[in-house]
């Protein structure tokens, strides 16, 4: 699995961050996407999928390899 964000769409609303912090986090100043690990572990991967779905702005996108 590899993550892309697409950072001029994010809304910062932050749900990216609560399901999978070990993933995604915000910018201090604005609340907006920091993807953390672009590859994350398998084990993190449902997480990820789930913050995709959720994602108000549709910003994350899951690339399965």
């Amino acid at each position: 699995m590899r993550v892309e964000v697409d950072v001029p769409k994010c809304v910062a609303s932050g749900q990216c961050v609560m399901i999978a912090p070990d993933v995604f986090d915000q910018r201090e100043e604005d609340g907006i996407v920091i993807l953390l690990d672009e590859q994350p572990a398998s084990e993190l991967h449902a997480d990820v999928r789930e913050s995709a779905v959720v994602c108000p702005a549709a910003a994350i996108r899951v690339v399965e390899k």
